[in-house]
């Protein structure tokens, strides 16, 4: 998968946790989630979003990542980071996901 990240607070802090290995487990059919080894900034984020395909998202009260896979519904505490660009299509299979995020310049 290829993805952009946004240029924010949120982001710059998810940014230095790379490269990072963690499994995505399916959440509400609708997302893959995974816990983060640290919380990221929330400074001057938006109170939520309304999610759509391929976005990237940091949920603040559980601290943890969202990729979304289908369109969902305006939820608070989402914090956008960045958006998939291709391959979406992979996390939408069944069942967890282990894998590596990294940087690529």
């Amino acid at each position: 998968m290829a993805a952009t990240s946004d240029d924010s607070p949120a982001a710059r802090d998810f940014a230095t946790l790379l490269p990072l290995d963690i499994n995505l487990e399916n959440y509400a059919s609708t997302e893959k989630i995974s816990n983060l080894p640290e919380s990221s900034s929330i400074d001057g984020a938006p109170v939520g979003i309304t999610p759509v395909v391929g976005e990237i998202a940091y949920y603040a009260p559980w601290g943890n990542l969202a990729i979304f896979y289908r369109d969902f519904q305006y939820s608070r505490g989402l914090i956008k980071l960045g958006s998939v660009k291709s391959g979406i299509e992979v996390l939408a299979r069944r069942g967890a996901h282990r894998v590596k995020i990294e940087r690529v310049d």
